[in-house]
């Protein structure tokens, strides 16, 4: 099941592809002739049903040799698949060939068999003939399965079923002629019938080969999926972590490439960063069935069963595209009050401002229902570089920070401050270091405390921002 290798390059597939096509193309049209004449004088209806035979392997390794040529051209405007379709159509074609061959061999032989006696006449022409095809059937059908399986080609592939089929059907062609001439040198009148019977059998072949050929052209024609690869791609898609369910799986063969089409459920959440790398691991988990499969995956946003009322705020928000933060959600005697910070576009005016947050709300109480109450605080998001006057060193301010800091009896140790003025205004940074195990929700809060006493202590500081740091990042 896996697609052409990398490793070959479109053009050397081409030309091994023409050359060994082209080489069957010859050995078709000599083996015809000598058919054809060896049957015409012998009289030998197995050796003339071999003929038709190969003067429709002849047209088929026409076609096919036609097919390989126009197959591996990469994909235009108008065939955005490429053109892979080529070689299922010639070996449709071939199969229609085939199936017109069997039934004029049949009705010939029950001719034979039953309403007009024919005298063959074997000769060393006949047996040389014969035994030159099958060798020659034999060197092609190795070279022709050989490039097939290298390159994954439907067209060469069935190229070289039909002339390791016609390797036995001309065998039974010459047990015929053995038998004919044992029935002249013992007087056994009944072995002419052998010459009938091995076309019924030839035809018995042709119908075998075309049967299988059918199947499988028009099965890639109509882009019936592979046996068992759905399947396979699902329970391999299914592992990837980050996958909550596999949707759509649709698999199309054209020549010797696959197309691989997905509908895959993310959990909605995720964002859009998160949601390629999803894309590119089960894109990869499809590769490992069908190597070199061009695969389209579309994400599919799904909520979770594990969500809360915070996920699924978050969510509507990331379906507007808006960032939120600061959620804070109060259950005030049975009735749910949600607060929120949500991030607009500074170059907004209040009104758009305040009508995408107003659709934002309504969404959410649409969504989660238990909402009573919500309250945004709309927040303009930088889209501009500031740019700062100077960094101020005031051993003042900083002992001061410090002191206020030590009042905290979680903070084991605050450092790295640093004082901005930015459009006149003031702006504080410093890390705080906390033990490892507190809760991030417990440094958040203490980190809020901590800047409104600094903002108390200072009110000339605009922005405060700290970091926070566990005490064994401090160790090393």
């Amino acid at each position: 099941m896996s697609g052409t290798p990398a490793l070959y390059s479109p053009n050397a597939m081409r030309a091994e592809k023409r050359a060994v096509a082209g080489n069957s193309v010859a050995a078709a049209l000599v083996i015809t002739i000598g058919k054809i004449a060896v049957g015409v004088t012998t009289g030998s209806l197995g050796i003339l049903s071999e003929a038709a035979h190969s003067a429709l392997d002849l047209i088929a390794a026409l076609l096919t040799y036609l097919s390989v040529g126009v197959s591996d051209k990469p994909a235009d405007a108008e065939h955005q698949y490429g053109h892979g379709k080529v070689e299922n159509f010639s070996a449709f074609v071939e199969t229609g060939l085939l199936l017109l061959t069997c039934a004029w061999v049949i009705y010939e032989a029950i001719v034979r068999l039953f309403f007009r006696k024919v005298e063959v006449e074997p000769s060393i022409w006949a047996f040389a003939v014969m035994l030159v095809s099958m060798a020659v059937d034999f060197w092609r059908s190795r070279a022709l399965g050989r490039i097939a399986t290298k390159y994954e080609s439907q067209a060469l592939e069935a190229d070289a079923l039909h002339f390791s089929t016609d390797i036995w059907s001309a065998g039974v062609v010459v047990l015929g002629l053995v038998l004919i001439l044992l029935g002249r040198t013992y007087h056994l009148e009944w072995l002419r019938l052998a010459d009938p019977i091995a076309a019924l059998f030839v035809g018995g072949v042709i119908v075998s080969v075309s049967w299988r050929l059918a199947r499988r052209t028009v099965d890639a024609l109509l882009d019936a999926a592979p046996v068992g690869v759905r399947s396979q791609i699902i329970t391999a898609v299914d592992r990837v972590d980050g996958v909550l369910e596999v949707g759509r799986v649709r698999i199309r063969r054209a020549g010797n490439r696959y197309f691989a089409d997905l509908a895959v459920g993310f959990a909605r959440t995720v964002t859009f960063q998160r949601s390629e790398q999803l894309v590119a691991a089960v894109t990869a988990a499809v590769h490992n069935i069908l190597p070199d499969a061009d695969v389209t995956v579309q994400p599919l946003p799904r909520a979770q069963r594990s969500e809360n009322i915070f996920d699924r705020i978050r969510a509507v928000a990331t379906r507007h595209n808006l960032n939120v933060h600061d959620i804070s959600v109060q259950d005030l005697a049975g009735r749910i009050h949600v607060e929120q910070h949500v991030e607009l576009h500074e170059d907004l005016s209040l009104k758009s401002a305040h009508d995408q947050v107003t659709k934002l709300e309504a969404d959410m109480r649409e969504e989660v229902p238990e909402i009573d109450d919500i309250l945004t605080h709309i927040e303009s998001e930088p889209a501009t570089i500031e740019t700062g006057d100077e960094l101020i060193r005031d051993a003042h301010l900083e002992r001061k920070l410090k002191s206020l800091a030590a009042e905290f009896p979680e903070i084991i140790d605050m450092h790295e401050v640093i004082i901005k003025k930015v459009r006149g205004r003031l702006y504080v940074s410093c890390h705080c270091t906390f033990s490892d195990d507190l809760s991030l929700a417990s440094v958040h809060d203490i980190q809020t405390d901590l800047e409104i006493r600094f903002k108390q202590a200072a009110p000339e500081l605009f922005r405060v921002l700290i970091h926070p740091e566990p005490s064994t990042d401090n160790r090393r």
